[in-house]
């Protein structure tokens, strides 16, 4: 019998969606598939996408509180594309979490299938809950700024003893005093701030890269992203966005041998477009001088659906927890974390840290 992978999510939106669907669409793929459309890995380990299964879901809002997940991932204010429309009923109802700093005071002014429309029910207790439900693995998905919020579930795994995925760009994984507390609890984690599969920050950290080592000086860059799903919305508060700006500007500074100045690098979002939906659009932009000192000038424009370009990275990243488990590692995984988020513990270039995680899967790494 194929061993299961029982994980718990917190925040059942867009990412949370593409991401049960896709575990949904990926489950009868065979295991000599060597090459999946849409995956980078199709088996891991033991593990494949089909062993994967949602044992406890937690949300705020009073749309998807107390609804089966499977009904839940189609509430508003989600809004992502549908990949698998049949997504049976899970048997796991979703669970009142705790809001904390989850709900920028903004969001109210906005309409109700936009924002958040926050739950009256009581909040559970959410380290019981996850032991109860014996998962293995929680994932956050808070919105960004969510600093209370983020630590809150970190700390639930931590007291539930189980392994943690932080998405989003608040600093656990990536943090030394949280690191040390799933260390000493040998508890795998991978953080933090997930890169997308092909999104604006693993395009400019590659093209930044190519810059640098074919000799070009970069003077400036920007990227600019557009959306219109409520992580966009979320994220017209600035005051919520230190932590992603950080995030995203260290992922590119980190593969040029020297930092640009603050005013010569600009990364971050730039507006909320409603129509856009999930979809979200990204302008990049590089200066810089080659021989002879003459100057050489990049513009990219990338369209992607914003919430499955996170799901297939994630779905590699529970397998690696797993095998994390399975051997007895704890702490954060250096090299999954390099591989598959903005803001690990120790920068990579995406070259050096695919060959770490092909190595960790085959045993040859020990993080």
């Amino acid at each position: 019998m194929a061993k299961e992978i029982k994980i718990a999510i917190a925040g059942i939106g867009n990412c949370a969606s593409s991401l049960i669907q896709g575990i949904r669409y990926y489950k009868d793929i065979k295991d000599d598939d060597e090459l999946v459309p849409g995956l980078m890995h199709n088996v891991i380990g033991d593990y494949k996408i089909g062993n994967i299964k949602l044992v406890a879901a937690f949300d705020i809002d009073k749309r998807k509180v107390g609804k089966d997940v499977s009904q839940a991932i189609w509430e508003k204010p989600n809004c992502t594309k549908v990949i698998c429309s049949d997504v049976p009923n899970l048997g796991v109802k979703v669970k009142m979490g705790r809001v904390l700093d989850g709900v920028a005071d903004h969001m109210k002014d906005y309409p109700d299938d936009k924002t958040f429309l926050v739950s009256t029910e009581k909040p559970v207790d959410v380290a019981e809950e996850l032991k109860k439900s014996g998962a293995d693995i929680l994932v956050n998905y808070m919105p960004v700024g969510s600093q209370k919020a983020t630590e809150f579930y970190a700390d639930a795994a931590l007291k539930a003893g189980c392994a943690f995925i932080n998405c989003m760009p608040v600093f656990i994984v990536s943090d030394d005093k949280w690191a040390e507390k799933f260390t000493d609890k040998n508890i795998p984690c991978i953080g933090d701030d997930v890169k997308g599969q092909v999104g604006a920050t693993i395009v400019h950290r590659i093209l930044t890269h190519l810059f640098a080592e074919r000799g070009v000086k970069i003077d400036h860059s920007y990227q600019l992203n557009f959306g219109g799903n409520t992580d966009f919305l979320n994220m017209l508060s600035r005051k919520r966005l230190k932590s992603k700006k950080i995030s995203k500007t260290e992922s590119v500074e980190s593969q040029l041998s020297k930092r640009l100045s603050y005013d010569d690098l600009h990364i971050g979002p730039s507006d909320w477009v409603p129509f856009l939906k999930d979809n979200k659009l990204c302008m990049i932009r590089i200066e810089g001088k080659k021989f002879g000192n003459i100057p050489v000038e990049l513009d990219l424009k990338l369209s992607v659906e914003d919430s499955p370009n996170s799901a297939g990275v994630i779905i590699d990243a529970i397998r690696m927890l797993k095998i994390a488990l399975d051997r007895g590692i704890g702490g954060p995984l250096l090299s999954p974390s390099a591989y598959f988020m903005k803001h690990p513990p120790q920068q990579f270039t995406d070259e050096k840290s695919r060959e770490m995680v092909e190595e960790f899967i085959l045993n040859k790494r020990e993080r």
